[in-house]
């Protein structure tokens, strides 16, 4: 009897640890491997990035937090990889004294300066559907404005699944052949980041 408790327990944990992978595999094709020191900012001023930066942090992967990073901090080649997190926040950008039109002209130069040195550049939305426009003010589409200027430029992009209930990411993922890896819950982004750097 204690064998086969034994046994379907065992059964049970491996079918949980196969679900918690299975939520972390690529959509489009591999996800390349990044490398570290990485660079952490956002499109939009929404706090997205932080969630990113606690698992680095329990990662022990290297990295730098900068809100309003420009392509100057690029310079020195410091950096082997960024991470632009989408999603637009009114009141992350009226405390930031920017506009979203400010964000967008501020991103693509770090975007050109990124590709112009070899840097890796990761495309990411982490909090779900509520940061899409679905929820926005009427006639704000600044959330949307930042996923264009991102994530179609990536090199990978993770995104958690209820942001992409309308298949927004897994379109520009097909359409630039751009891998995917889409998580299910927050606690599940460890893992995911943990994939994408090992060595």
């Amino acid at each position: 009897m204690k064998g086969s408790t034994h046994a379907l327990i065992t059964s049970g944990l491996c079918a949980c640890l196969a679900l918690v992978l299975v939520t972390a595999i690529p959509a489009q094709g591999p996800a390349p491997k990044a490398s570290s020191p990485v660079l952490v900012t956002s499109c939009g001023q929404s706090p997205g990035p932080l969630k990113l930066t606690v698992f680095l942090k329990k990662l022990q992967i290297p990295f730098d937090y900068k809100s309003e990073a420009t392509s100057q901090d690029l310079a020195g080649r410091k950096y082997k990889s960024v991470i632009i997190v989408t999603g637009a926040s009114l009141k992350g950008m009226g405390a930031a004294g920017v506009s979203i039109k400010e964000e967008l002209t501020r991103t693509a130069a770090l975007i050109a300066e990124a590709r112009r040195q070899g840097v890796m550049l990761i495309g990411a939305h982490v909090e779900g559907m509520e940061r899409r426009a679905q929820g926005a003010a009427p006639g704000d589409n600044s959330d949307e404005l930042s996923i264009d200027a991102v994530c179609p430029k990536s090199q990978l992009l993770i995104v958690r699944k209820d942001g992409d209930a309308d298949s927004r990411f897994t379109t520009i993922s097909k359409a630039g052949k751009i891998p995917i890896v889409l998580f299910e819950k927050n606690l599940e982004l460890g893992d995911v980041l943990k994939g994408v750097f090992a060595q």
